[in-house]
């Protein structure tokens, strides 16, 4: 498993994802900006975070590359992540007229993968993501810059346990999918009502337990020599396929 710092939970780092901060209206208690020279973009990031009254300070290239190596230059320093609860996500779908899209995340330790399926999942209309508390990966700096920013827009829900909240998901009408290579065929299943879709860890897939929780099981077809996907790729394809389904 991936091994995470302190100062990963209070620093977004890269262009993109700090810039998708500061639109969100996400409390930031600092910016910190290469030395020297900016060019356009960074001056725009800059005069944004002025605008809205955040301390900007500069700061040496071996000080950012402290948050991350690929810091693009720019580091947001913001509170301790404040996660979503499951009614967020309802309440999301309810403000938007439609039946819930939701993302479970079975202990996804990369958080390369892990920003990448938010990512994913917020380009795709899902009303929100539900990681567990413990042995995955967190919303660090590395997970939110792979997120390129998704993480502000699309609510995050950490829970206890992944199994017991299939069940609460269920009370509330909600069908689980769960996605492994022995799945059904996802072109041949109905994907449009209230759904949560579950991706397994990257070694193990979907958990024994939570597998016995769901309600289908589904898969991407292959037709190469090879017989997965990662399960960012993976997680992209079944999400985007469902939200085809949902706007037809």
């Amino acid at each position: 498993m991936a091994e995470y710092s302190e100062k990963d939970s209070g620093a977004v780092c890269g262009r993109n994802a700090v810039s998708e901060l500061l639109a969100s209206g996400r409390a930031v208690d600092k910016l910190l900006v290469k030395s020297g020279g900016r060019d356009a973009t960074l001056s725009v990031i800059v005069a944004r975070a002025v605008a809205a009254g955040i301390p900007v300070v500069e700061a040496s290239r071996q000080r950012l590359d402290q948050y991350s190596p690929h810091n693009q230059g720019v580091v947001a320093l913001v509170p301790e992540r404040e996660y979503a609860g499951l009614d967020d996500i309802f309440a999301l779908a309810n403000q938007k007229g439609e039946p819930p899209f939701i993302v479970v995340l079975d202990h996804i330790n990369d958080p390369h993968n892990l920003g990448a399926v938010i990512r994913s999942a917020e380009c795709a209309g899902a009303h929100g993501v539900i990681i567990p508390k413990r042995n995955a990966a967190a919303m660090g700096s590395i997970a939110s810059k792979a997120a390129a920013g998704a993480d502000a827009h699309v609510p995050v829900c950490k829970v206890a346990n992944i199994a017991q909240t299939l069940d609460e998901l269920k009370e509330r009408g909600v069908w689980i999918f769960a996605a492994e290579a022995d799945g059904s065929s996802i072109y041949e299943c109905d994907l449009s009502g209230s759904a949560a879709f579950v991706l397994g860890s990257e070694g193990g897939g979907v958990s024994r337990l939570v597998r016995e929780k769901s309600d289908f099981t589904v898969s991407v077809p292959m037709y190469g020599k090879l017989n997965s996907l990662n399960v960012s790729a993976a997680a992209a394809i079944i999400l985007f396929e469902a939200a085809r389904r949902r706007h037809s």
